[in-house]
């Protein structure tokens, strides 16, 4: 199998600031996209718990993924994070076992 690096970031909201981190969250879509180690970046929000959003990346490799977390783009969304998310990212790193 390809070693890709994936992962499954979680993103919680403080309350009131469910939407506004949706935005911003929604903004780092299209020029993560871009990058060229990215392979997939989808968002989603758990339905039973509004505000608790995850993040599904996948990149090429760890080298890439690094160099996600450096673009401007994720910094600015970065510089946000005291002021919209309840707790720091919960990063998780998933290995695909299976096709």
């Amino acid at each position: 199998m390809k070693t890709i690096y994936v992962t499954m970031a979680v993103l919680k909201a403080k309350s009131g600031k469910r939407e506004k981190l949706q935005e911003e969250l929604l903004k780092l879509i299209t020029p993560t996209r871009r990058e060229e180690g990215c392979l997939e970046y989808i968002l989603f929000e758990d339905k039973n718990q509004a505000g608790t959003f995850y993040m599904r990346e996948a990149f090429k490799n760890y080298k890439a993924f690094e160099v996600h977390g450096t673009t401007a783009h994720f910094r600015n969304f970065a510089s946000q994070i005291n002021e919209l998310m309840l707790e720091a990212i919960e990063l998780i790193e998933l290995e695909q076992v299976s096709n």
